[in-house]
């Protein structure tokens, strides 16, 4: 059975097992960040070492968020995200039992694109589920991600002070993520697989056709299809990832001089801000353009990181890093949204596909700041980050310029 509700009112239980989701993977994605001072003291590993874990996880949640998408519309949503909660269960139990440094670097891969897989394949959900009112529904469910990843470094950083093992948190984490697993595999959902005649099974047959942009001659032509919306929106998400795990994976090694706690609740107001920015904008998101909501928000996230990273106090800077958080929070969701709107008969696949690149950046540009780390200084690593913002921003208007043709 197909249930797809437009209006949030409705919302069926298969909306609500997406934002049950989406919380376990906003707190397994922060938890080695949150744990990094235990993970590096139990491996004796450095910060380098320490990348090349973001780089793999990343890498994973890349390939688990595309291939969600393609494997969704083969096999229905219904077999793809129980078998990925799962899979994303067994990983943190391995984590939290790794007997040595190179067990606990493998687990990366299955937790990452397991995590990957369920962030594509529930933002493609969402894509289906409320035809109408997506800028709204998809920052409301992005609170939820926000709502995990701001839990775990305060939960975090109080139980390892207290003298909680980090395995054990680990261990905790996979095992209360197996029954996601279950309820995905009983709750009905739309089904996300595409028909034979190429329209998506999750949405209305011929409801839309993307938008056809026209060149003049084979340059031309490829000109256009370098420049068609849904690549620059795949190189703004991909940015703006990049940045916000930049600062999300680095920020309790960035804030090192303070105490465990405080560098913990930093990384939790961060996500805190991230939190009020998607609920704030959900309310509001809806009356104005996507588009530019979208753009003014980065800048905004652009400025707000540049005064974080260069102020030599560390409260003000972790204020900063916090209205960072707020003014990031709709980018991602509207990001998808426009998507939707561009390609709406592709509900899986656009969101596999923007869920996929977005760790694109994060594979390369979080786990290569370890590296910077160790050579020019954390500092000079985290101002890419406030570059990877204006590159976002700068997609974001290269879409806003195109103009439509009849194809």
């Amino acid at each position: 059975m197909t249930q797809r509700p437009d209006r949030l009112g409705r919302l069926v239980p298969a909306g609500v097992l997406g934002c049950i989701a989406f919380v376990l993977i906003g707190w397994s994605g922060l938890l080695v960040p949150s744990l990094i001072r235990s993970v590096k003291t139990a491996f004796e590993q450095s910060d380098a070492g320490i990348g090349g874990f973001y780089f793999l996880f990343a890498g994973a949640y890349a390939l688990g968020s595309l291939g969600g998408g393609i494997l969704t519309e083969r096999f229905g949503r219904r077999v793809v995200l129980s078998f990925t909660a799962g899979l994303h269960a067994a990983a943190l139990v391995a984590l939290a039992l790794a007997p040595s440094w190179g067990v606990f670097l493998v687990a990366a891969i299955p937790l990452g694109f397991g995590g990957g897989a369920l962030d594509g394949g529930v933002n493609g959900l969402y894509l289906d589920l409320f035809r109408t009112g997506r800028g709204r529904a998809l920052n409301l469910l992005h609170v939820f991600f926000s709502l995990g990843a701001l839990s775990a470094p305060l939960v975090v950083g109080r139980a390892v002070s207290i003298g909680v093992d980090w395995r054990a948190i680990l261990l905790g984490t996979g095992l209360v993520a197996i029954p996601v697993a279950v309820l995905f595999a009983t709750v009905a959902m739309p089904d996300g697989r595409r028909a034979r005649d190429g329209t998506g099974a999750g949405g209305d047959a011929g409801t839309a056709t993307p938008t056809a942009y026209r060149g003049v001659g084979p340059l031309g032509a490829l000109r256009d299809r370098l420049a068609a919306p849904i690549i620059l929106l795949g190189v703004a998400i991909a940015c703006y990832v990049a940045s916000e795990v930049g600062v999300s994976n680095w920020l309790v090694r960035f804030l090192e001089p303070a105490p465990l706690s405080d560098a913990t609740t930093g990384l939790a107001l961060f996500w805190a801000g991230l939190t009020a920015g998607r609920l704030v904008s959900a309310r509001l998101a809806d009356r104005y353009d996507h588009l530019r909501f979208a753009t003014v928000s980065v800048l905004a996230m652009t400025l707000a990181m540049l005064g974080a990273i260069l102020v030599p106090s560390i409260p003000l800077s972790i204020a900063l890093f916090a209205l960072t958080g707020f003014a990031s929070g709709p980018i991602y969701p509207m990001i998808v949204a426009i998507g939707g709107d561009r390609y709406p008969e592709r509900s899986a696949a656009i969101g596999g596909f923007l869920s996929g690149v977005a760790v694109a950046g994060s594979v390369v540009y979080p786990p290569l700041m370890g590296v910077l780390s160790v050579t020019v200084g954390l500092t000079v690593a985290m101002l890419g980050n406030v570059l990877l913002g204006l590159a976002c921003a700068a997609a974001l208007m290269w879409v806003g310029r195109l103009r439509p043709h009849p194809s």
